[in-house]
């Protein structure tokens, strides 16, 4: 048991951060969620011990109760997303993962702990790392994902999201520190063979495929192992599926592997 660590999940309730709680709680994590509705947690996660459960709305929640709720976490696994729905991906709040990074923020100065907390947030390949980091994402790509988020909310929310922790929040904030875990396209299936990479490595009119399982992994790992930690914190790596065996020759089941 991992009596080190408890994680405040944010959108515990979706595909992807319900295989955080999971994979968090199976590796004897203690998991705090903040949900609107705790029916919809996954039911094999319902009365676990290590899981304790907010029914709240975290968008309208005074900063005096998420500071509460922030108590003795030493890390945050945002996974909030838009509902895929016309009113979901149109609608208010347009600004929901900033928004709650802002809040999470605030919380953190207005008490800070005593170690920096490690905020692992999930963003997409769609997200552009600050000063051109992603090289091979090319002028047409780029002009591209600008017309996409002045369309859509949700794609304009996931980079403004992480321009806050890589511009606002910065790499050196005494008390948060951050990674941005870009997954590709998202796919069901188990914990297998995945490879994290620095920068994009695909078109995005050729994408590589994510499954939502590793990505619960990385963040996971990320939380739990230091060296993984430092060697991603403050940066935005992009997790996708390995190629199949016959075509890698040196893959780590269920681990990362840095290129």
């Amino acid at each position: 048991m991992d009596a080190t660590h408890r994680v405040l999940v944010l959108g515990a309730t979706g595909r992807t951060g319900g295989r955080v709680v999971t994979q968090l709680l199976d590796r004897g994590v203690a998991v705090r969620a903040i949900v609107r509705s705790a029916d919809r947690l996954l039911a094999e996660v319902a009365g676990r011990p290590l899981l304790e459960v907010v029914e709240a709305e975290l968008l309208t929640m005074p900063t005096a109760d998420l500071v509460a709720h922030l108590d003795g976490c030493d890390a945050v696994i945002s996974c909030l997303g838009h509902t895929i729905s016309v009113r979901g991906v149109l609608g208010p709040p347009h600004d929901l993962v900033r928004y709650a990074l802002s809040q999470v923020q605030a919380a953190i100065e207005a008490n800070p702990p005593p170690a920096p907390v490690r905020l692992i947030l999930m963003g997409s390949v769609s997200v552009n790392q600050p000063k051109c980091a992603d090289s091979r994402r090319g002028a047409g790509q780029r002009a591209f994902l600008s017309a996409l988020r002045l369309v859509l909310p949700p794609s304009r929310d996931n980079q403004r999201a992480a321009d806050f922790l890589a511009l606002d929040v910065g790499p050196a904030d005494p008390h948060l520190h951050w990674v941005v875990v870009r997954p590709d396209t998202l796919e069901e299936g188990d914990v297998g063979e995945y490879v994290v990479h620095e920068a994009i490595v695909s078109s995005l009119f050729r994408p590589d495929h994510t499954r939502m399982a590793h990505v619960a992994h990385l963040m996971c790992e990320l939380v739990t192992d230091d060296t993984t930690w430092e060697r991603w914190r403050g940066r935005m790596p992009v997790v996708v599926d390995a190629e199949p065996a016959e075509e890698k020759t040196s893959q780590l089941s269920g681990k990362e592997r840095a290129s």
